[in-house]
């Protein structure tokens, strides 16, 4: 261990931008804010509902509300009780209730503070210590589906897993699983009642083993809050006032155990927006935000759209994804407006196949990632982001990447906490607090400089190492424990507040206990869902096909809806650069039969507008014009996708150049196919009399939804329409045909009529 001499191990570090000094006063809170924020901030008393789109600082708001209150002694510190979702947004908020001034206040999740009361609790409610919480709770499932006789392999236990995580959430036993899945339209991954078995057999293990899970928490507690009275007034006693972050997440378990800590009291602050509502499938709902001026009619409603995050160019295309939304939710989107300096337009990319989509994001990310002074972009790895649907599409990014050498991090991987240099730095950074002075190698080095000398014993140097692997690895987890040490020191000193390698070490314990990670040097390789509440400075939404984006499990209006937000919250994770990019095929050679998402529709350079239809019902208006066949427009075809004038028949029939890229939906391409070859032998006539193969591809790409846009394919006229318009809609809306429309009875239709210009009638 080196002395604490000038070295590259012990630079002086200035206090980051985003600590200050604690603001002075109550009115010293409110600096800062703007109108929307100020108004949130000083809304103390009754219930208050803030709608907040994405970057337009809730976090800001609710936590100078707190603040505000505390410093203005309307609030008392531990009279406070601020729950949201993650442990990463608990620590945030803590952090910053710190800074504010507003020690003592409890930022907590949901399952945290459910836990802390239940341990409380419990040997006052029932006796004895609280049940031991289950590790592998799919362990258990897999035996409980053993016990039934039925064999699940890996994906079926995670999705019966998820079944019963539902049922648990929404406060359905296992005999009522069947109907409530049915109402709800879930799509079961098995027989529900067999569903329904496992899960009573799943809740025996438990009881046999005395063991409870992570929704047994909530239930337990929302159990004694019901049943004990003077436990719930205990409760009521200590928290008096409630914010809830996130709240269009909330499940109704959730939302009952709110209810009874709140009891006949309004003082609550919810804040939310129903278009980042993307969990559904885990029982959240954005309801109890949309209804929360019904049931507190005297509500405070305030609205943040001014977007403080991305840049104009960002934000127009985040409004634009949500502009053709249907549902409740859509009704409620707030259109937001963005405060910063114009940047570059979004990017828009097709690749070959996925392996030349990950080549290229990792060849642009290189460039974005090197420094100004060699030509390159200057942003951090930190800030950079790759963001997909599935956690399976990860793998082809981590080889590009690894392959350009540019350090990477998988978030929802192994946690940072549990890493084993993380574990071992700990026990050295624990064992050098406690020799404090009488080590004279770190008597006269500040906090920083104490961790980065330490830390050098095990491999941490001011430069990283060459190269990517395990060695650069473990360097960027001790990397971020050094600049953890830097920002925490720095704040607190800013602050006018004395700190130790102790208080350090203190800060550390809590991190791990909250699972509250310090920032890893490496470019962010996660799923939109894990990426909900984070942000880069450049996001690369990969893999944007139909099927993948919306996924092709998503058969509902609002499934489909739910995954429309999904990308909407994932182009909202990005400050200034953005990238969208879709593969035409899989694998190198294959056929380029993909097409992008119908979310990009209207958005992407070349791309028509989807038909937007008005909310609510059947037979909505669609925007232009009535329904019914379109009449069709005098003048020169273009090209759909790069709009070049088309002469060629067949290109005017598919309505693209040959070379550009397919939007083939193949899946109905084949169905066309073979209800075409049905047709063409029950009339007798050869299949090309029913439609040309070129107009089953220009269907096939179109996926028409009426019959005024199937009206608008070349190939198919009045009489094509009348007798077969119904099969085709009827295929292309995925519906199977419950009858034969055929023939006509006098026998068939003749050829093809041909593409032209004129209007039909």
């Amino acid at each position: 261990m080196t002395a604490a001499t000038p070295s590259p191990l012990f630079p002086r570090v200035s206090p980051p931008a985003e600590y200050a000094a604690v603001p002075r006063d109550a009115d010293a809170v409110l600096e800062g804010l703007d109108p929307e924020q100020r108004e949130v901030a000083t809304a103390l008393h009754g219930p208050v509902c803030v709608l907040a789109g994405a970057g337009t600082g809730k976090t800001r708001a609710i936590t100078h509300r707190i603040a505000y209150g505390v410093r203005a002694g309307v609030f008392q510190p531990a009279s406070v009780l601020a729950v949201t979702f993650t442990n990463r947004a608990a620590g945030e908020m803590r952090g910053r209730l710190r800074q504010l001034g507003a020690d003592g206040v409890q930022a907590r999740t949901f399952h945290s503070a459910a836990l802390r009361q239940l341990q409380y609790f419990w040997p006052k409610a029932v006796g004895g210590e609280v049940p031991r919480l289950v590790e592998r709770k799919a362990q258990l499932v897999a035996e409980a589906a053993a016990r039934c006789r039925v064999r699940l392999d890996r994906n079926e236990l995670r999705d019966v897993t998820g079944e019963i995580e539902w049922s648990k959430v929404t406060q359905t036993v296992p005999e009522d699983y069947p109907a409530a899945a049915a109402k709800s339209g879930r799509e079961a991954p098995r027989d529900a009642a067999e569903i329904a078995r496992i899960y009573a057999g799943y809740e025996q293990l438990k009881r046999e083993r005395g063991v409870i899970d992570f929704e047994d928490v909530l239930l337990l507690t929302v159990g004694v809050l019901e049943e004990r009275h003077d436990i719930a007034d205990q409760v009521r006693r200590q928290y008096q006032h409630f914010v809830v972050d996130e709240y269009q997440d909330v499940s109704p378990l959730q939302q009952r155990l709110l209810e009874l800590w709140l009891g006949d009291r309004e003082s609550l602050c919810v804040v939310g927006d129903a278009s980042q509502t993307i969990y559904s499938f885990t029982g959240a709902t954005p309801d109890h935000l949309l209804n929360f001026r019904t049931r507190h009619p005297g509500a405070t409603v305030v609205k943040l759209v001014r977007d403080y995050r991305s840049t104009p160019q960002v934000v127009h295309l985040a409004n634009g994804v949500l502009a053709q939304a249907r549902g409740r939710a859509a009704e409620h989107r707030l259109e937001l407006v963005s405060q910063r300096e114009p940047g570059p337009d979004p990017v828009y990319a097709a690749y070959a196949d996925e392996p030349a989509e990950a080549e290229g994001v990792a060849r642009r990310i290189r460039e974005l990632i090197t420094p100004v002074e060699q030509g390159g972009g200057g942003v951090p790895p930190s800030e950079v982001a790759i963001l997909y649907r599935i956690n399976a599409q990860s793998e082809v990014y981590e080889q590009a990447l690894a392959d350009a050498q540019v350090p990477y991090q998988l978030r929802g991987a192994e946690r940072f906490f549990e890493r084993p240099e993380v574990r071992e730095a700990g026990l050295l950074l624990r064992g050098a607090a406690r020799a404090g002075s009488a080590d004279p190698a770190l008597a006269d080095a500040d906090v920083p400089a104490q961790v980065r000398a330490v830390l050098s014993t095990r491999g941490w140097t001011p430069e990283p190492p060459a190269g990517s692997g395990a060695v650069r690895d473990r360097w960027e987890s001790l990397a971020a424990l050094v600049r953890l040490a830097e920002q925490f020191c720095a704040g607190r000193l800013a602050a006018g507040r004395q700190v130790t390698l102790a208080d350090l070490v203190t800060e550390l314990d809590e991190r791990a206990a909250a699972q509250h990670a310090p920032t890893v040097e490496g470019v962010t390789l996660a799923s939109l869902h894990a990426a909900k509440g984070l942000e880069w400075d450049a996001v690369f939404l990969v893999g944007l096909t139909e099927g993948m984006v919306p996924i092709t499990y998503a058969k509902t209006d609002p499934q489909v809806e739910e995954e429309r937000r999904l990308l909407y919250v994932g182009v909202t994770r990005a400050r200034r650069h953005l990238s969208l990019s879709w593969a035409l095929s899989r694998s190198p050679g294959g056929r380029p039969n993909r097409r992008p998402s119908r979310f990009l529709n209207g958005l992407r350079p070349g791309s028509a507008a989807s038909v937007v239809r008005a909310p609510g019902g059947g037979g909505g208006i669609e925007r232009g014009g009535a329904s019914g066949p379109v009449r069709k427009r005098r003048g020169p075809v273009r090209c759909r996708v790069c709009g070049r004038t088309l002469t060629d028949a067949g290109e005017m029939k598919l309505m693209r150049c040959e070379d550009c890229p397919s939007e083939l939906d193949e899946a109905l391409y084949e169905r066309l196919r073979e209800w075409r070859a049905e047709q063409a032998g029950q009339l007798g006539q050869p299949a090309y009399c029913v439609f040309t193969d070129k107009t089953l591809l220009a269907i096939a790409e179109a996926v028409p939804g009426t019959e005024g846009e199937l009206a608008g394919i070349p190939g198919v006229g009045r009489r094509k329409l009348d007798k077969f318009g119904a099969d085709v809609l009827a295929l292309c809306s995925g519906r199977e045909l419950t009858r034969t429309e055929g023939a006509d009875q006098d026998g068939g239709s003749g050829p093809e009529e041909p593409a032209r210009n004129s209007t039909e009638k």
